[in-house]
């Protein structure tokens, strides 16, 4: 039976909400922890705190859009702990508006850090995982690529991108070397909507947060599910919601 404990896992948009839960829950575990954001001063003291519990953290300011960035995480991992035995692409953000708005900009962002992010992280990992014999990809949908609402068509875009990417990659990737996993959460307690622009579609957006929102410990937890399972053993897709989500 495989563990998190001994593990390095490399974590990107580990400054808050999911991330930060992500990286104290596998560092509990005995994992050791790679984290990338670009608040450093947010991944410091999240470092901090992991190393005050006995656990092994290291940080680097990471922006996703950046494919140097990835790398550099990636040779963080092998050079402090001599592996990278697990890739969490976390990094995400929401903008929420009608196509009909036009709102390039914005959804420019989106395909750079949703769906390019990943990209990125997994031409940084994917060569040392191929090297070592194993490795494991991790990815944040959402659910908002599964029941398709208005006003959040690119955001969803950008999620089913990334959730074919990884399909057609564990198809591609059936030598047992790679597994790849896709955690779609729904309402989190995360600090995603914050950076609505639209103040009406942000109120409404932390309204049903803050009515229905799961903590992100949970989603934590079943990214850890995927992670421990024995190596011949994949968890593909994984839908996590709170219960009264419609």
């Amino acid at each position: 039976m495989s563990t998190v404990e001994g593990k390095v896992v490399a974590v990107t948009g580990a400054s808050s909400g999911i991330g930060e839960a992500t990286a104290l829950e596998l560092a509990a575990r005995g994992a050791a922890v790679v984290l990338g954001a670009r608040r450093t001063d947010r991944l410091a003291a999240l470092v901090a705190r992991i190393r005050a519990a006995g656990g092994r953290a290291e940080m680097l300011d990471v922006d996703v859009t950046k494919r140097a960035d990835l790398e550099r995480l990636v040779a963080l991992a092998v050079d402090r702990f001599g592996r990278l035995d697990v890739l969490v692409a976390n990094a995400g953000v929401a903008r929420i508006a009608p196509v009909g708005d036009l709102d390039v900009d914005s959804w420019d962002a989106m395909i750079d850090v949703n769906l390019r992010g990943v990209l990125h992280g997994i031409a940084a990992a994917l060569p040392v995982f191929r090297e070592q014999g194993s490795g494991h990809l991790v990815t944040t949908a959402s659910t908002s690529g599964l029941k398709i609402v208005p006003a959040q068509a690119v955001y969803a875009g950008t999620k089913n991108a990334v959730r074919t990417l990884l399909e057609a990659l564990r198809q591609e990737s059936t030598d047992g070397v790679l597994r790849t996993t896709s955690i779609s959460p729904g309402y989190v307690r995360t600090e995603l909507v914050d950076y609505v622009e639209d103040p009406g579609q942000r109120a409404q957006a932390r309204e049903a947060m803050a009515a229905l929102g799961i903590a992100p410990e949970a989603v934590a937890r079943a990214i850890a599910f995927a992670i421990e399972q024995p190596d011949d053993v994949e968890i593909g897709d994984l839908t996590i919601r709170p219960a009264r989500q419609g």
